[in-house]
């Protein structure tokens, strides 16, 4: 099918400004806003489309907005400048009782003066556009949709927004696809699109193809600014703004179904050692598609030292952390030895952010991997860094140990078979087992604890005994 170009009118005049209020109150309450515990003291204009113009009955604006905070101070690093984030804000004269929850704010000021403002993604009609775009290709101002020609996407398929927690927002359509929506956006390749698209070539089975995705250009006519509104220059990269997959239909996630067995007191060993070999079959094709590289003495160095410099951060904000530094720091010390002496290992593109709720497990009993974004909160040049594949296997062991901390009583022992079940089970297919690298697994592991104790105290404090008592284990001063 062609391509096709829809003509927009930009947004009108003042329309950022009159939203400013709104979305100061909005934006901080939302699962995927980053910068919580610090105000937002303005907004930057980095692209607007009108999507739908404001008619009577309903008006649709696509917005990138950097928000802007007073800043982290980070040795040595730049100042950050704020997060740009990706809104859908719909426009009624009154909203229906199905969309209160959507509600944003009602306008007092500004083009729009009397409307009410929501949070468009919960309404039927603007969901159905996207997948319209996708469907034609369109190109909508300065937002490109792309797809896969040879997958078909058929019409009447009824949209609803997933309300569960969670990073992005997506969208189901019917029981066929899967809209994922980022939030929190940077420009350049983002890997939850560049990794699937790779699998894909290889004919990968256990990671959902791409159907289509969202683009915005930089240089795009929705990059031009809103009239006046304040605008920073336009990045030299397309932002990648959302990923179309197939819909696994009854599929459970990793992490529900592991709960549900441990409440049950089942257990969950078969199913780990198949989640490892699904795993290892994800790294091999990955292997296969990207290029590898070799971890040498000053590259293993560099890796060791933004360890290091992640846990002198965290020991800094989280004080419960600091009688434990000097123990997780050794782990460190341990892998930059082996550097030392002249150990190498082989490096290339992860999950980077592998954990149970990233996993599905389809009625058949087929796993699949999803959400290649990696941590959002790592620079995106970072997540796309080649890594050693043990980096997901870490991720995958403090999941397990997540899991069982959270059954009353906790179940320490539960985690650690699931494990090495896990490790089993990617050994059989990869043909080297995790644990053969005890001092690289360590090292990953102390780092995926200290980031989640980072994580927890910032946002779910009730969760910070978790990653606590991974921390005291990890450090040598707790039961193993």
């Amino acid at each position: 099918m062609s391509e096709t170009v829809i003509r927009t009118v930009a947004p009108p005049p003042g329309l950022l400004a009159s939203l400013d209020p709104l979305l100061r109150e909005w934006l901080p309450r939302q699962r995927w806003f980053a910068g919580k515990g610090r105000p937002v003291t303005g907004f930057t204009l980095v692209a607007a489309t009108e999507l739908l113009p404001p008619s009577a009955r309903l008006g649709l604006y696509h917005l990138l907005v950097r928000a802007h905070q007073p800043a982290l101070s980070v040795r040595g690093g730049p100042e950050n400048p704020g997060d740009c984030y990706q809104l859908l804000l719909g426009v009624r004269e009154a909203l229906p009782p199905r969309l209160a929850s959507a509600l944003i704010g009602h306008l007092g000021q500004g083009p729009l003066a009397g409307r009410t403002v929501y949070e468009a993604l919960y309404d039927t009609r603007p969901a159905e556009l996207l997948l319209e775009a996708m469907r034609s290709r369109a190109r909508i101002g300065g937002l490109r949709f792309e797809r896969d020609p040879a997958q078909k996407i058929g019409s009447g398929l009824v949209p609803r927004l997933m309300t569960v927690e969670q990073s992005n927002s997506s969208v189901v359509y019917g029981d066929t696809f899967i809209l994922k929506l980022l939030r929190r956006i940077v420009p350049g390749a983002n890997p939850d699109l560049e990794l699937p698209l790779a699998l894909a070539r290889e004919g990968c089975p256990r990671v959902p193809p791409p159907t289509a995705w969202l683009v915005a250009d930089p240089d795009g006519p929705g990059a031009t600014g809103a009239h006046g509104a304040a605008r920073e220059p336009a990045a030299s990269e397309p932002y990648v703004l959302g990923v179309l997959q197939p819909f696994v239909r009854g599929a459970t996630d990793g992490w529900e179904l592991a709960l549900r067995e441990l409440a049950k007191g089942e257990d969950f060993v078969a199913e780990a050692r198949a989640l490892g070999r699904a795993t290892a079959e994800v790294h091999t094709a990955l292997a296969r598609a990207l290029p590898t590289v070799t971890l040498g003495r000053s590259r293993l160095r560099r890796m060791v030292a933004g360890m290091a410099e992640r846990l002198g951060a965290a020991v800094q904000a989280v004080p419960a952390l600091r009688p434990y530094a000097d123990g997780l720091g050794s782990a460190y010390t341990a892998l930059d030895d082996l550097a030392a002496e002249g150990q190498t290992w082989t490096a290339q593109r992860v999950h980077g952010d592998l954990h149970l709720g990233q996993c599905l497990r389809s009625p058949a009993g087929e796993w699949s991997l999803i959400d290649f974004e990696g941590e959002p909160a790592r620079p995106l040049a970072e997540r796309r860094m080649p890594q050693p594949v043990v980096r997901d296997v870490a991720g995958m062991l403090r999941s397990f140990d997540y899991a069982a901390r959270s059954a009353d009583p906790p179940q320490p022992g539960w985690a650690v078979r699931c494990g090495a079940a896990y490790c089993t089970g990617y050994a059989e297919t990869a043909g080297r087992d995790p644990r053969t690298d005890p001092v690289l697994l360590r090292a990953y592991e102390t780092d995926k604890a200290v980031y989640e104790v980072l994580y927890e105290a910032r946002h779910r404090p009730e969760w910070l005994q978790v990653p606590m008592a991974a921390v005291r284990r990890l450090a040598g001063s707790g039961p193993g």
